[in-house]
């Protein structure tokens, strides 16, 4: 089993596929082609059957998939069986649909973006800019959150070369940072802002943001400075650039007189802009 950092969602037909990132390419969850597939009312139990009969027939396909952690609808991960694209082409080969044709169209593209975000990287930016753009997000908003991206991908380049490997590691330096800029762990954060399987910093505010990047960015240089090595001293430097951020935080808001941690998420923003 491998567990990986982050659950990304393609829709193909109205119905969401989830997908992520292992070994430099898309990896599909299985499942959840079944289900666009078949519309059957257990697309668990649709896999399993079929991969009696693929695996009674000698077809090798089932040994190419698997168990990736993926986010499940509760917002919990869970292993499911996971195929890279080729091997997703060979499974809805064997499904009777009719929407097997546009499914291999559909697989293709998403094939060939990768490929070509591989071969130019700030495409994915872009693709990532317009996505939120065509959500409603403002542009001040984008680039720091774009900016926020930056950031974090290059602390945890720093934490995984320093010694945190698995995903619990990353989230409990995470959660340092966050404690000690907030107040609150990034669960107890969703909570209050009622949210669950998103992403938490696409409904922070500005000043949320500010401060997100502040914490990481004191935190990886503290990490460069003392060399730091091994998952101790990484949670010791993240608590002091959340600290950073924290006191930042608090000055900040003696001067507007209200908290910048706040209850507001995007999809209320949203719904309150539309009525």
């Amino acid at each position: 089993m491998t567990v990986e950092k982050d659950t990304k969602i393609s829709i193909f037909k109205g119905k969401n596929i989830r997908k992520t990132i292992y070994k430099n390419e898309w990896w599909f969850s299985v499942v959840d082609v079944c289900l666009a597939l078949t519309e059957s009312v257990d697309s668990g139990a649709y896999w399993r059957k079929l991969k009696q009969r693929l695996t009674i027939e000698g077809s090798q396909v089932v040994t190419f998939c698997h168990g990736l952690k993926l986010l499940a609808p509760d917002g919990k991960l869970r292993e499911t069986d996971c195929a890279n694209t080729e091997t997703i082409f060979r499974i809805i080969q064997t499904i009777p649909s009719p929407k097997v044709e546009p499914m291999k169209r559909w697989l293709a593209k998403v094939g060939y973006e990768r490929i070509q975000e591989i071969e130019d990287p700030e495409l994915a930016t872009k693709r990532t800019r317009f996505l939120y753009k065509a959500k409603g997000y403002s542009d001040g908003w984008i680039e720091k959150r774009m900016r926020g991206i930056a950031i974090r991908e290059e602390l945890t380049d720093e934490w995984q070369n320093r010694g945190a490997k698995a995903k619990k590691d990353y989230e409990i330096l995470t959660s340092e940072i966050s404690k000690a800029t907030f107040g609150v762990t990034p669960s107890e954060y969703k909570k209050l802002k009622g949210i669950k399987r998103q992403n938490l910093r696409d409904h922070m505010d500005d000043f949320e943001l500010i401060f997100t990047m502040l914490g990481e960015r004191s935190t990886t240089e503290i990490h460069r400075q003392e060399n730091t090595q091994g998952m101790p001293k990484l949670k010791t430097d993240a608590g002091r650039g959340g600290r950073v951020a924290g006191i930042a935080r608090r000055e900040l808001e003696k001067e507007i007189g209200r908290t910048v941690v706040t209850k507001g998420n995007f999809l209320t923003k949203k719904l309150k802009q539309q009525s």
